[in-house]
Order: C-alpha cells, then structure tokens, then sequence
C-alpha cells in the first residue's frame, strides 16, 4: 500500500479541510455589517418550522447564551432583517425574515456554498450528505444536542396524515397540527428521530 492510500481516508485527512472549509466561510461572514452569529440566526430563522423560529429555539440550537441571542436578535431587528410577531394564543414570540432579511442571505457565504456543492457529481454528493450526517448526529449524541431535523426523519410525522386539510396534507402528532409540503422541509426544536 502507498502513503497515498494510507493518508486517504484518515480521520485527519477529512476533518482538517472541514476546518479550513469552516474557516474560510467563517472569514466571510463578516461582510455587509454582519457578525457570523447574526448570520447564523438569518440562516435558522431560514430553515425553522413555524413550531421552532423563537428566540428560545433559536438559543438551543446556537447553543448561544440568552442574552447573546436577545442582542443577536436586537441586532438584527434594527438592521430590518428580521421582524416580531406575538404567537397564536402564546406569550412568546415569533421571529420571521422579512424581504431584507431574505435578500440578505442569497450572498451569504453558506448559500454559496450550496450552489459550489451542487457542481460536484452527484455520487459524491450523495456520499458527502451520508458521511456528514452521520458525524453531525454522533456529534449531536455525543453532546446531548437537539437534532433539529427535518420532518421526513421524524418520529411524530405522518405522512398525508391531514388530507384534506387547508392547511396541509402531512401530520404532526406531537402538536396534533396540519403541515404543508414546504413545511416537512424546515428544521423543528421538537424533532425525535424515527429510527
């Protein structure tokens, strides 16, 4: 066996451009007056089912302090990034992208690395999504995290469980509610593997 196929492979050979993936992305994410944290939020507030887009959520999955998040949120709010919004028949509050805060995100450096992924072939991509998921949930296990994952790999989902309804064909049976083919796509605080 060569040195090439010793070092392909190893553990170190793919978490040290991961670093420096991370890194480079890190460095831009200062650009347009925009902390990294700032950034950060504007790409859950993105993702997050209308269940998980509160500061609370927002905290656990930043693994930010509260106050970090209540000035992150501040921040974000006077640059018009972001609005508030009382929840249906809650005390807590609702935090939503306006049409800035969108705008704002189609530069952001971890978009432009969707579109770069999108190049590669697609058998490398599909190994490149299997390998990272696995380390992000040993990850998420190894620390106690919140998997905030999608509705299709959770246990509460219920495929065309609500067909019928206005609101939407799929099921969640934790919150007993309806949800939209859009919405099975977006990151829940409440997400429970299925497997």
């Amino acid at each position: 066996m060569s040195s090439d196929e010793d070092v392909a492979g190893d553990g170190r050979m793919i978490a040290w451009p991961l670093e420096r993936l991370a890194r480079v992305l890190r460095a831009r994410e200062h650009e347009d007056g925009l902390t990294p944290a700032q950034r950060e939020a504007l790409r859950y507030l993105a993702r997050a089912n209308r269940f998980s887009n509160t500061p609370g959520a927002l905290t656990r999955y930043l693994g930010a302090t509260k106050g970090t998040i209540s000035q992150t949120v501040m921040a974000l709010e006077r640059k018009g990034l972001i609005a508030k919004a009382a929840r249906d028949a809650k005390k807590s509050v609702r935090l939503t992208l306006t049409d800035k805060g969108r705008g704002t995100l189609a530069s952001d450096p971890w978009v432009q690395l969707e579109a770069a992924v999108e190049e590669l072939g697609g058998k490398t991509r599909r190994r490149m999504q299997r390998g990272v998921e696995e380390l992000l949930a040993r990850e998420v296990t190894r620390g106690g995290l919140a998997s905030f994952g999608i509705c299709a790999s959770c246990r509460f989902f219920r495929e065309k469980g609500r067909d019928g309804d206005a609101k939407g064909p799929h099921l969640c049976m934790l919150f007993d509610d309806a949800l939209s083919n859009e919405e099975t796509g977006h990151i829940c605080i409440e997400h429970a593997d299925a497997n």
